[in-house]
């Protein structure tokens, strides 16, 4: 089932999150948003549900969040900028707090006492560039009780980890009330971030960037994360020598402790 909501709570600022469908349960909130975009939906159209059966994330990961716990939001944007996906992760920062920084290209994660990240949200952008619109999925857990989750995302949970192993899940720690006020800081810090110059955008994203001088390894390699370049792509130094700018794909952490 699904409700349109009204009132300055659904509306979030500006033109993100107006018009908005909330749905209680779906499989997707990203389809569902495509689904609006395809069919012309205007800038700023935002799907939200409190269940998802089939969420996903990055590299046709699932996103798993106990019902009502989680920000599950996908907004339409049209014309989108080049950096979004940097813009979008440093937006969650902003509203994370200053602890909350960013596994590239735009996992938002904590750092823990013994050095290891655990992902507080995550990112998937699926853009249609001929048709001149992207779609911004965001899960950001506000109040996940993290006990409920599958034991591989648990904080300390059971089996071995390795490098390509899922990163363990953090919490806002929030309660329950507490979801639609932070989807609306959430919105607004968007539109501010979205409103920013490029430099700015690169400037801010290498102040929150969890990787830089760690050793990571990925399809083509391994080496030691030193940022990014211009385009947002990460830079490493190769362990035999010299430089790369990885600009799509996955990263891995070399040690998760």
């Amino acid at each position: 089932m699904s409700r349109a909501h009204s009132g300055p709570e659904a509306q979030g600022t500006g033109r993100l999150g107006s018009p908005r469908v909330h749905l209680r349960l779906t499989d997707s909130t990203n389809e569902r948003a495509r689904e609006l975009a395809s069919v012309g939906a205007p800038q700023g159209t935002l799907v939200t549900a409190s269940e998802q059966s089939a969420g996903r994330g990055r590299q046709g990961r699932r996103w798993s969040a106990p019902p009502g716990s989680s920000i599950l939001a996908s907004l339409v944007l049209r014309s989108p900028p080049r950096l979004l996906p940097l813009m979008a992760a440093l937006a969650v920062c902003d509203v994370a707090g200053e602890g909350a920084s960013i596994k590239w290209p735009n996992d938002v994660v904590l750092t823990g006492a013994d050095g290891g990240l655990a992902k507080l949200a995550g990112i998937l952008i699926e853009a249609r560039p001929q048709q001149g619109w992207a779609v911004l999925g965001i899960g950001l857990n506000v109040a996940v009780p993290l006990q409920e989750l599958p034991p591989e995302l648990r904080p300390g949970g059971a089996g071995p980890r390795d490098a390509k192993s899922p990163l363990p899940a953090a919490s806002m720690g929030l309660e329950h009330s507490e979801l639609e006020p932070t989807l609306t800081r959430l919105l607004a810090a968007l539109e501010s971030r979205l409103a920013e110059e490029p430099e700015t955008t690169l400037e801010a994203w290498r102040a929150r960037d969890a990787l830089r001088g760690r050793e990571i390894a990925w399809s083509d390699g391994r080496g030691r994360a030193e940022g990014i370049d211009g385009d947002g792509r990460l830079v490493v130094a190769l362990d035999g020598g010299g430089h790369t700018a990885i600009g799509a794909g996955e990263v891995h952490l070399e040690r998760i402790a």
